[in-house]
């Protein structure tokens, strides 16, 4: 990874960790055992280091409005877009979320709707406005604050509400794209993940980089969708 300054200190540490966990549990991500099928969203992204745009959703499924500008933001911190490539804006992980909190996280729902209401809280009273308007630094700064439980205002504390996201964030960026996210693959292209493969050819089996297949495991007849459920593809 590129050398980085004193200021992207924070981002850095946690991008770290965050690989780390995926390295751990990408694989069942990716495998397809994680949660809601989704629709494709238009996003804005801004540059390392400028003011966070508002994100622009194609449709929101039970996160309001300003939930999901938070959302967003939060999520183009835990994983930027930076010199490796497209981070979780691209990969749409926030829309990932909002769909999953309408079914198999749906017991998450009060806890997304109090944690960003209280991040939105802290980094007011912290910064001086509320979380997606801060700059990039800034926002660092409160997620950090999160992750090391000095944040105040959480329920039951700012690293429960820290660790939830960023685990749903991972989810989100690296899951099979059935479930709404890893749009346009770029989360299996950041880790260099070549695909699902249902056969195994003779190179790909020697000492080297396979070539990557990109499409969804529910693209094989093999695998069916389940309960009826239909993804929706961009």
């Amino acid at each position: 990874m590129a050398s980085k300054t004193d200021n992207d200190a924070p981002r850095d540490i946690s991008r770290r960790s965050l690989f780390k966990q995926v390295g751990a549990a990408g694989a069942a991500v990716i495998a397809g055992t994680s949660l809601a099928p989704g629709a494709a969203s238009t996003q804005q992204h801004t540059a390392p280091g400028d003011p966070v745009a508002t994100a622009q959703l194609e449709a929101l499924e039970i996160l309001t409005a300003a939930e999901a500008d938070t959302l967003e933001a939060i999520v183009a911190r835990l994983i930027p877009s930076d010199e490796n490539g497209p981070g979780a804006t691209e990969a749409r992980a926030a829309h990932y979320i909002d769909r999953a909190l309408t079914g198999p996280l749906h017991t998450s729902r009060e806890a997304y709707a109090a944690g960003l209401a209280a991040i939105d809280a802290y980094a007011q009273s912290s910064k001086g406005a509320a979380f997606a308007r801060l700059a990039a630094p800034d926002q660092d700064a409160v997620l950090t604050d999160l992750e090391k439980n000095v944040a105040t205002g959480f329920v039951p504390n700012a690293a429960n509400f820290f660790n939830l996201v960023r685990t749903h964030t991972i989810q989100g960026t690296f899951c099979d794209p059935y479930y709404g996210g890893n749009a346009n693959f770029v989360g299996w292209d950041l880790i260099g993940y070549p695909g699902i493969r249902v056969a195994v050819a003779e190179d790909d089996q020697r000492m080297k980089a396979a070539a990557p297949v990109r499409k969804s495991a529910y693209d094989e007849a093999m695998f069916t969708m389940k309960g009826g459920d239909h993804a929706h593809r961009p």
